[in-house]
């Protein structure tokens, strides 16, 4: 998958540019790439990560 791909699967994931925490779990288990990654691409795309398991977001 390329990156151009990943970002598209992400930002068609989101919902009002927000990924629920275990919706950001799930998708980087569907596109094989490690939460680091999702969250980079996430970070560069404004994409907030919410209902956080930790409670940290």
């Amino acid at each position: 998958m390329t990156r151009m791909e990943l970002i598209q699967a992400i930002q068609d994931a989101a919902v009002n540019n927000r990924l629920t925490c275990e919706r950001a779990h799930l998708l980087a288990g569907e596109l094989k790439v490690t939460l680091k990654e999702l969250g980079a691409i996430c970070n560069e795309l404004e994409i907030k990560i919410s209902a956080c398991r930790l409670g940290c977001f």
